[in-house]
């Protein structure tokens, strides 16, 4: 729920200017199906890794993961519930193969946390490192709601609660962040078009925001709205770069569920945004989260939503350039990361996954992190991952997929 002030007067500042989008070729209907190689790899379970186990009345939700500079060493934190608490966190230091909770380190305020923890890395200004930030709502009685933040200054061993963000809305925690290139973060967020809206369904209107920070995520600037469409429920972006570094694009899911995800543009840092328009079929999806390879393509995963897809509400990856990306091309190929039994006679709502952290690793691992019904009996959702090499999916896609 938006409930500060400062929140409900960004969403009366008109969209960041748009510009067009030149050059674009027209785009197929939202529902036509473009025919791309799946790659199946749920079927190997030798590739994952159960994190946290989901137990008959134990739900693990929503995870996020972050490697260290150096690649040596992942963090994980999800919650409890769906969009429940936060608090469980854990470590790896073999590449996702084995986890070590560290619960304990985390200080006692983070408990007052809640719903779909975001883990970032956030450079300092000044070059001399980075810090690692878990954004998340803060619901901690007396301190003003909003976005709370939790922070490592010195590589994950050490934790505290800074002061929240409550100018900054955080029903949905920010999911995007890229550094730009004058030193300074931008985050990205959702919020409520609508003030006066206290649901949070597909049919509400949500547009995204983008906040500053220039101190490496202590403090963050007043939200901005930067894409918006009619009719549309845009939230939960991911912002990436092109391989030039001369773009950022936000990947975004529209929660109606009716169409393909949307996309935007921009080639200022962020100062303008070129208007919301469809992603390709493939990329349809919620909750995307990617990484880029060394050759330039993009994996990108999450929760597949496209209309006619045969691994609908599944964990899914799309394979493809930054161009297929920009420009509304089909890309390469879809991998189904794991199989989720949800939505089955076992119970949940089909599409209960995703939320994913994607990381590649020094030796060119691709591990993908998320929660699933990962069993098919009473087992609740666990927090698993799975890895694979672009190499091997390459290959199994140029057999056809499965």
């Amino acid at each position: 729920m938006m409930r500060n002030a400062a929140v409900l007067a960004a969403l009366a500042a008109v969209v960041t200017t748009v510009y067009a989008a030149d050059g674009q070729p027209p785009k197929a209907s939202a529902t036509s199906k473009d025919e791309l190689p799946i790659v199946d790899l749920t079927q190997d379970t030798s590739r994952q890794t159960v994190i946290a186990m989901g137990t008959s009345d134990t739900y693990q939700g929503h995870p996020t993961t972050l490697l260290t500079p150096d690649g040596k060493t992942l963090f994980c934190v999800w919650t409890i519930k769906h969009g429940g608490g936060c608090g469980p966190a854990a470590r790896s230091d073999d590449g996702g193969r084995t986890w070590t909770r560290i619960d304990d380190l985390l200080p006692a305020q983070y408990k007052f946390h809640r719903n779909c923890p975001t883990l970032q890395t956030v450079p300092r200004p000044d070059g001399s490192g980075v810090n690692f930030c878990v954004f998340s709502a803060n619901c901690q009685p007396g301190t003003g709601g909003g976005l709370g933040i939790m922070m490592s200054r010195d590589n994950g061993k050490s934790w505290w609660v800074t002061p929240p963000a409550p100018h900054l809305s955080s029903g949905m925690p920010p999911t995007g962040l890229v550094p730009l290139k004058d030193g300074t973060s931008a985050l990205f967020g959702q919020v409520r078009k609508d003030p006066k809206v206290k649901t949070d369904r597909p049919a509400d209107d949500q547009a995204v925001w983008m906040s500053i920070t220039k101190d490496g995520g202590f403090t963050w600037g007043a939200p901005r709205i930067v894409a918006a469409a009619k009719n549309k429920n845009l939230c939960e972006p991911f912002a990436l770069r092109s391989p030039d570094g001369s773009e950022i694009g936000l990947l975004i899911r529209e929660n109606r569920h009716t169409a393909r995800s949307m996309m935007c543009f921009s080639r200022d840092e962020g100062k303008t945004w070129t208007a919301p328009e469809d992603t390709c079929w493939g990329l349809t999806g919620d909750r995307h989260e990617g990484v880029q390879l060394p050759d330039g393509r993009w994996v990108v995963a999450f929760r597949d939503r496209a209309l006619g897809s045969s691994t609908y509400g599944q964990y899914v990856a799309w394979v493809g350039s930054y161009d297929d990306l920009r420009n509304g091309r089909p890309g390469q190929y879809r991998i189904h990361l794991m199989k989720s039994w949800s939505g089955t006679q076992y119970g949940g709502w089909k599409g209960d996954t995703g939320y994913s952290g994607v990381e590649l690793l020094p030796d060119g691992t691709i591990l993908c992190t998320t929660y699933i019904k990962l069993f098919p009996d009473n087992r609740l959702q666990s927090v698993a991952c799975t890895r694979f090499r672009i190499e091997e999916t390459d290959r199994l896609a140029a057999k056809g997929g499965r």
